[in-house]
């Protein structure tokens, strides 16, 4: 491993693009750390502690959200804007859906009106928020009208910040933006988190606890090794079908080779779609009623067993409507034609596609039950009082930072592969 990433820094081009992300990254935390002005943070620090789904959001966030900072939203609102705009290109308005198969053109179009609905969604999300956490907690200083507008107007120019740092990074650095930016939220908070896990369980255990408050310290870093190692055989697993070609140009003779597919071609994206599906009806009611939105809260809250069933459901799900927008069997037959190749004992062409589409589904349950488990698991050993409460929200950060990790060294292994052909053609 580290002479992997000593080769990085060894050529230029992508020890640049590292630094330069690493830079945008200290933009984003410095940001992360200026609070809105007028803001009761310490009112609002300790409410957001008590709720599951608040508390998520401040962690993908990277603490931004307790301080109620310039960042406070974070890219939440892009991403709930991308599902809106994903789910109604299937076929629900003719418009959309002829942009999503029209190749890059169709998906620049497509992008830029999900930027244009996420800054609506996040005016609307930042207002509601802020109104609502008001007229509950008292966190604002002078609850006026024009306060609200201000506090929101600073939350939507943070979040659309955000949304440019990462498209800086995609187009300048290393890895997806927006994952990076999610990535490094989750990263700046566990220390904090391993720290405050170790002053509950042992140093502020009594004498005759202490033993035992160890052991569950030990066990919390046990699990977050063992979500680690369940992220990366997740990552890693594939169904290899073999592939053989018509034409000896392509490869010698009449070889077999593997087409593969991941059995979690979604990676981690299904449980930040869960999340954000189930923060969306919490905003809108604490906008419009606040005994009810205490009521969802409670009922949608991950440390209960309606919402984190709910949670599971949304993950599982999500895994399929996510792979499904990654792999098309469709387009992977046609290329296959194109190219001369095909699945033995299965005919080019309808049968073709159809097979791909069975093997796809079936190993992307595979791949959604264990997401599924390893994002349950967290949260369903503190309701059964083997590990403390905080173990959930770390459990559920280390799924996302895991898997964009090992995205992010994939793609510099492939850059890096690609400078040592190109200096092997010169």
């Amino acid at each position: 491993m580290l002479r992997t990433f000593a080769s990085f820094f060894k050529n230029k081009e992508i020890r640049n693009k590292i630094l330069f992300t690493l830079a945008m990254l200290l933009i984003y935390r410095i940001g992360a750390s200026i609070p809105v002005p007028g803001i009761n943070t310490e009112a609002l620090a300790a409410q957001i502690a008590d709720n599951s789904i608040l508390s998520m959001m401040n962690m993908l966030g990277g603490g931004a959200f307790e301080r109620m900072s310039v960042f406070a939203m974070g890219v939440g609102p892009y991403i709930t804007a991308s599902i809106i705009i994903q789910l109604l290109s299937m076929d629900v308005i003719p418009a959309l859906t002829e942009m999503a198969k029209s190749g890059q053109t169709g998906r620049t179009k497509m992008d830029k009106i999900t930027r244009y609905l996420g800054v609506v969604l996040a005016f609307v999300q930042a207002a509601s928020l802020v109104y609502g956490f008001d007229r509950q907690y008292a966190i604002l200083e002078s609850s006026k009208l024009s306060t609200y507008l201000f506090v929101a107007t600073v939350l939507t120019a943070g979040t659309m910040f955000l949304l440019w740092i990462g498209d800086r990074i995609s187009l300048k650095g290393v890895g997806n933006g927006i994952s990076m930016i999610i990535f490094a939220g989750i990263v700046s908070n566990m220390p904090a988190s391993f720290a405050q896990v170790f002053n509950i369980e042992v140093a502020g255990a009594a004498n005759g606890a202490a033993f035992s408050g160890v052991l569950r310290f030990l066990l919390y870093c046990v699990l977050y090794l063992v979500i680690i190692v369940g992220v990366i055989i997740m990552q890693l697993a594939q169904r290899k079908i073999p592939i053989q070609y018509t034409s000896s140009s392509n490869t010698r003779g009449n070889d077999i080779t593997y087409l593969p597919f991941k059995i979690n071609s979604a990676s981690v994206i299904p449980v930040i779609f869960a999340s954000a599906i189930m923060t969306a009806p919490q905003i809108i009611l604490s906008f419009i009623n606040a005994d009810a939105y205490r009521t969802v809260s409670n009922f949608l809250s991950l440390q209960r067993p309606v919402g984190l069933i709910i949670y599971a459901v949304l993950t599982f799900l999500f895994t399929f409507f996510y792979t499904d927008l990654q792999v098309d069997p469709e387009k992977v037959a046609e290329n296959l034609g194109k190219s001369g190749a095909y699945i033995p004992g299965i005919r080019p062409g309808t049968e073709t596609k159809t097979y791909l589409k069975k093997v796809i589904h079936r190993i992307t349950v595979l791949g959604a039950t264990a997401l599924t488990i390893v994002a349950v698991l967290p949260y369903l050993l503190p309701m059964l009082n083997i590990l403390p409460a905080s173990t959930a929200l770390g459990g559920t950060g280390i799924i996302i930072v895991v898997g964009v990790a090992m995205e992010t060294v994939s793609q510099l292994k492939g850059q890096l592969t690609q400078k040592q052909y190109h200096g092997f053609l010169k």
